[in-house]
């Protein structure tokens, strides 16, 4: 899509989230003679605090260029979903930011079923701070994730910089450091107001000699997807595809999954029936 494309499309979508609303719907008066169905322009314009020229040459496709504040203004205006505000971001050409006050993470419970369905997969749910949101039984069995590890109990960078028993799993540890330590610094940098990443990156600093040589770094985050070796202390050597998924109706949220190897799928389907007294026909039935 080029750029004149874009832009008729960021026209096309503003048209029909508008058209959507009423005036009821966002507490405005409905008076009389209304011929536009859903919110005239300049009560959108009104809304969002620009100005109704402005709005229409956004409507119209012009060559125009909405700051990040007039876009989050009519995001806010239109009362769009998380999954409409991003697609309105992409279609203006800007950077998603965060949500200005970041909501609680809540996990769906199709996103729990979906990692449930995966049985011999390893799948979790990362939110924005890298805390474990949700997982399956192999992920469990493989990470240990549902053992706390004080004092951020379920958060991945604490466990993999400061358990030794974690480190030792992973053959390539260090690279797999580095990267998380890089992708890390852009999650920190769209919540500069969120306070609880200063306390854990505090903690990591004064807990872990490799976190505090890498983070000043500043390293350009490159992908922790491909192949995958680890030591399991019972099932021995592991080896899985990572692949990363985005949580449809919130960015900051990822899903993990690590796809078995033919082996690795054996070694799992035996600890699991083991550890949970059931197989895999048991657990498709279920």
């Amino acid at each position: 899509m080029n750029d004149s494309e874009r832009r008729s499309a960021l026209g096309d979508f503003l048209r029909k989230r508008r058209a959507c609303l009423s005036p009821d719907d966002v507490g405005l008066p409905l008076g009389t003679r209304r011929r536009t169905h859903g919110l005239r322009r300049e009560e959108v314009a009104q809304l969002a605090n620009i100005g109704t020229s402005w709005y229409m040459w956004l409507e119209q496709g012009r060559d125009v260029h909405p700051s990040v504040q007039v876009l989050e203004s009519l995001a806010l205006a239109l009362r769009l979903s998380p999954n409409e505000r991003r697609h309105l971001f992409l279609l203006a050409g800007e950077s998603l930011p965060p949500h200005l006050f970041p909501t609680e993470e809540i996990i769906e419970p199709a996103l729990q079923r979906m990692l449930d369905d995966l049985n011999l997969t390893p799948a979790y749910v990362l939110g924005r701070r890298w805390d474990f949101l949700a997982w399956n039984k192999a992920a469990n069995e493989v990470f240990s994730i549902s053992q706390p590890s004080p004092p951020h109990d379920f958060n991945l960078i604490w466990r993999l910089f400061t358990s030794p028993a974690r480190k030792e799993r992973f053959r390539d540890w260090e690279q797999i450091a580095r990267g998380v330590v890089a992708e890390f610094h852009t999650a920190r940098a769209r919540y500069v107001e969120n306070s609880s990443f200063e306390g854990l990156i505090e903690d990591l600093k004064r807990e872990s000699p490799e976190f505090n040589q890498l983070w000043p770094l500043h390293e350009v985050p490159s992908s922790l997807e491909g192949h995958k070796e680890m030591e399991h202390p019972i099932m021995g050597h592991l080896e899985f595809v990572h692949i990363t998924l985005q949580a449809p109706n919130d960015p900051d949220i990822r899903v993990m999954i690590y796809t078995p190897l033919t082996v690795t799928r054996v070694k799992l389907e035996r600890y699991l029936s083991t550890v949970t007294g059931t197989t895999v026909l048991d657990i498709h039935n279920c």
